[in-house]
């Protein structure tokens, strides 16, 4: 597929108006939903502002590529606008960007999709491409330009037969859409003209492209990991990894290639690092970073798990309280099902033992999943709860890395059993007889002193701890702190606690929701770009994007974040106080009416406190002038 039937006259802007970062986005999204490639504007703009807080898709030379995958578009498109005077749109190189290339990909995006919209990314690192479109006084000649550098290059093979230097690397991104082919290309650009063979693998959303082998990876002086998010790691144990942010690898070639060729990094022990590189310059992460990261493995995997679970628990209920039991006069056998698929017989049965098997998969790789799901079911069935689970994965996962080094030096001719055999067999007969013997009763007791302690609050402390948990969840809106309310909420539940989660949910909408309020009623607290922007977040606070909050808070933190933690607290607290339960993790308007108690009143909560939020910002901020 040719770029240009991606990109058309329909969605080419040549001239931008205003310099603000959203005013660009806005104006690129307009155009996309004219042209009905999209066919919700305020779904797709989300995910646009979604994907720039992970981090800037200002890819520096004047260049921007907003980009989304999302169920809101109906049809793959790029949307290009020109800037003369430029957008401060917070680039890597610092400078304003003054070419958007806006990639609406669908989520059923195809290869060939995907393969143009690479494409695309790698023709744009090429300096007289950005001239030749920063001249370009017709939509014509813009189509013209990039037609002219569309050709559909296969990988090559790079085999190291020269006698020249030879590093290997993988790129990566969330998206796998832009990010992750700009910085092959930049890495190969960069390799060509320091006169060294590269090769490159792509972990883009079509799937790895130009896979290593094992030759490749032996050949090589080092690898090159530009990454953020997963990449496969065991298979660089023995080399010298440098790892960095994808971002580098758009920005810092050179440096990158020159720390390769000279070998200027650690040798990769595949001692349980899942390739989650966020890491600069290879300096290792703290204690806590590292605990935090292999916490947050276990967690994310479970979730889908919590979610579906409690939801469909929640829906039984709809047939009545008790409508799943055969006893029960008011007795459904949909509710039933329904019980049984989300409940104790089903994915609520998996929480800990998948929570324990993730967590030591991201200390021990592969190795360790086995060793922490088998861990985790004898902390569920010994009574050790969520805690137990959290222990059984760490356990788990850092004894597998014991075995690898005590297996380290075995012959070669047993390295095919090690995987099969050695590690399960060990994995899970160590760690099960310490599980068995060793931690399940006293993990047990203390889960079950917190169970009762916090099922038995009185109503004046239940009040304290929706306030608390309120006030962490709007203090860094999505960062460690709100994460960690939001997993000791996710734990109760694994232990049937119900009411903090629901007070954290609804924390979390507030932040969004309040702000929403005060740019609709304070409006001369606002520029106009703020007003807009509030609109937004009415519909991310509905839907528990409390990151909809970030850009005011940064813009204003020592008004906007108290403001947040104010009526967060206020919902946090009167959510307990009405006694709401939630079973299933996730906020928004849509989970309303399926808490355990009054919706009414639970919404009244949630509206409570962002009034609060909104009539401080009202009170707080200061008149716009002009």
């Amino acid at each position: 597929m040719k770029i240009t039937e991606l990109l058309t006259k329909e969605t080419i802007v040549l001239s931008l108006s205003g310099n603000a970062k959203n005013e660009a986005i806005d104006q690129l999204v307009d155009v996309l939903f004219q042209a009905k490639k999209i066919d919700n504007k305020d779904s797709f703009r989300e995910a646009i502002l979604k994907r720039e807080a992970q981090s800037t898709t200002g890819v520096g030379d004047g260049i921007a590529i907003p980009h989304a995958k999302t169920s809101s578009v109906k049809q793959a498109a790029i949307a290009f606008g020109k800037s003369e005077s430029g957008v401060d749109y917070q680039s890597l190189d610092g400078q304003p960007a003054h070419l958007f290339f806006m990639i609406a990909a669908p989520e059923g995006a195809n290869n060939t999709h995907l393969e143009a919209l690479a494409r695309l990314s790698g023709i744009l690192m090429r300096p007289e491409v950005r001239e030749q479109i920063m001249a370009a006084n017709t939509k014509e000649d813009v189509i013209r330009v990039i037609d002219s550098y569309d050709q559909d290059e296969e990988e090559k093979e790079t085999p190291n037969e020269s006698k020249r230097e030879f590093v290997v690397a993988v790129t990566a991104c969330p998206t796998g859409i832009a990010h992750t082919y700009m910085a092959a290309d930049a890495l190969k650009a960069k390799a060509a003209e320091l006169g060294i063979d590269i090769k490159v693998e792509t972990n883009g959303s079509g799937g790895a492209k130009n896979v290593l082998t094992k030759e490749d990876i032996e050949n090589a002086s080092a690898v090159i990991v530009a990454a953020d998010t997963k990449v496969e790691m065991d298979r660089f144990s023995g080399k010298p990894v440098i790892e960095a942010p994808v971002a580098d690898g758009i920005r810092k070639p050179k440096e990158l290639i020159d720390r390769a060729v000279r070998k200027d990094a650690p040798i990769y022990k595949g001692s349980g690092n899942t390739g989650s590189s966020h890491a600069k310059n290879d300096k290792p992460k703290s204690i806590g970073g590292t605990i935090y990261k292999h916490l947050m493995n276990g967690v994310s995997n479970m979730l889908p798990f919590v979610v579906g679970g409690g939801i469909l628990i929640a829906l039984s209920f709809m047939f009545g309280h008790n409508a799943f039991n055969p006893e029960d006069p008011s007795y459904h056998p949909i509710a039933k099902a329904l019980m049984d698929i989300g409940g104790g017989n089903g994915a609520f049965s998996l929480l800990v033992p998948i929570l324990a098997g993730f967590i030591a998969m991201s200390i021990a790789d592969r190795p360790g999943f086995a060793p922490g799901a088998v861990a985790g079911v004898l902390a569920n069935v010994g009574g050790a709860g969520f805690l137990g689970g959290l222990v059984a994965g760490f356990l788990a996962g850092y004894l597998v890395v014991g075995l690898k080094k005590a297996f380290a030096n075995l012959p070669r001719s047993l390295e095919g059993i090690k995987t099969i055999l050695l590690y399960p067999l060990f994995g899970i007969g160590l760690s099960g007889f310490l599980m068995v013997f060793l931690i399940n009763k006293p993990v047990g007791a203390l889960n079950t002193a917190i169970t009762e302690w916090l099922s038995g609050l009185g109503t004046g402390n239940a009040v304290l701890l929706g306030a608390v948990v309120g006030l962490m969840m709007a203090f860094d809106m999505g960062g460690p702190v709100n994460k960690a309310a939001y997993l000791f909420g996710t734990g109760l539940i694994a232990n049937g606690v119900f009411e903090p989660m629901a007070a954290i949910m609804a924390a979390g909408m507030v932040p969004p929701l309040g702000i929403a309020l005060a740019t609709t009623f304070f409006k001369k607290k606002f520029t106009s770009q703020e007003r807009d922007a509030g609109k937004a977040n009415y519909i991310m606070g509905a839907s528990f994007i409390t990151e909809g909050a970030i850009p005011f808070a940064a813009g204003d933190p020592l008004r906007v974040i108290p403001a947040s933690m104010a009526g967060a607290a206020v919902t946090g607290a009167l959510s307990m106080a009405f006694g709401i339960g939630l079973k299933a993790p996730h906020g928004g308007v849509f989970v309303v009416p399926l808490v355990d108690g009054s919706w009414p009143m639970y919404l009244l909560a949630i509206v409570a406190g962002s009034a609060v939020t909104a009539i401080l910002l009202g009170v707080l901020k200061k008149r716009i002038e002009g």
